[in-house]
């Protein structure tokens, strides 16, 4: 049995399946720049345009691991999606931030057509007129308010900048970072 396989607890050290299980080397071969991750991790952190944003909810539990590659490659995942609200949250040392800085996943923002692709904080694609909640307390530049969480901002208009849309709060026209919302239904 290998020392990562070992420290894994022979389950998947990113979303924690049991089955299809290898070891994914995330650095330089080492045990401890490795990790061991299942079938579908594996797939979709090679294919990073295909990251399926439900699969990754598991970050938000893989983010506080103690062993630096699972770290790394949860930082990387959560830049990857988008995910700024848990990118906020997570705390690495110098070593390690600069580590997983030091490669990125890169997941598409456009489609093949090379159209602009918005996102909300889950990975849900936003379109033109959607309806969107914030997820954080935002403070307004300019305008003399807060936009507290939880606040519905209808009828959204698109930017040509895949983390940014335009939405009316309080009346106010205003940049809204994708990050931080979530679609409503």
């Amino acid at each position: 049995m290998s020392t990562v396989q070992q420290r894994s607890n022979n389950q998947c050290e990113l979303c924690g399946s049991t089955e299809n299980l290898d070891v994914l080397n995330i650095g330089d071969g080492s045990p401890e720049q490795s990790l061991y991750a299942c079938e579908t991790c594996r797939a979709q952190i090679a294919n990073p345009e295909n990251l399926d944003a439900n699969h990754w909810r598991c970050l938000s539990d893989s983010m506080w691991s103690e062993t630096p590659a699972v770290q790394v490659m949860s930082y990387r995942l959560l830049q990857a999606l988008g995910n700024q609200e848990l990118l906020d949250m997570m705390y690495l040392e110098d070593d390690v931030k600069a580590w997983a800085d030091s490669a990125k996943i890169r997941a598409k923002n456009t489609e093949d057509t090379g159209v602009t692709v918005h996102r909300d904080s889950n990975g849900t694609i936003l379109s033109e007129g959607d309806t969107v909640t914030l997820i954080k307390d935002l403070d307004v530049k300019g305008a003399g308010f807060t936009a507290k969480r939880g606040t519905i901002v209808k009828n959204i208009h698109l930017t040509d900048d895949a983390k940014f849309i335009e939405g009316k709060i309080n009346g106010t026209q205003i940049v809204l970072v994708t990050a931080y919302m979530k679609k409503s239904l």
